[in-house]
């Protein structure tokens, strides 16, 4: 046993529910330059991609269960956030994948500068960089 007294957070990973997982993992691999993707089930129906050393899991929605993406609840939230060293560097990689973008490179009062695409089911996922070490 270690001396800490409390378990210490060594990694998140965020879940995204999705229609196809099969089709959402093309996404985070074509667009956005993740793995293409551990899948289980079989069908699948779960699937992590990863990309330098940050991971995002694919959950299959089930039955007839609706999906809304956040950005329909607020229009000022993303269903996932990635921090990048290069913001500037990411969006001409995503640009030339092809990625639909939500919104373009732009400077955010909250100190990111930042810009997010959509997924095929309407998920918006920001990419940004810390510009000013506010958060």
């Amino acid at each position: 046993m270690g001396a800490n007294k409390h378990a210490i957070l060594q990694d998140q990973a965020a879940v995204l529910l999705v229609t196809d997982v099969v089709e959402a993992a093309g996404f985070w691999h074509d667009k956005l330059g993740f793995s293409e993707g551990s899948f289980w089930g079989d069908p699948p129906d779960f699937c992590i991609c990863q990309r330098d050393g940050q991971s995002v899991f694919l959950a299959q929605a089930t039955g007839q269960a609706a999906l809304v993406p956040l950005r329909q609840l607020n229009p000022h939230l993303w269903n996932f956030y990635l921090f990048v060293d290069n913001v500037e560097a990411m969006y001409r990689e995503v640009k030339k994948r092809g990625a639909p973008l939500e919104y373009g490179l732009c400077d955010q009062p909250y100190g990111c500068r930042e810009f997010a695409v959509r997924d095929p089911d309407g998920n918006v996922v920001g990419i940004g960089q810390n510009r000013d070490g506010a958060l």
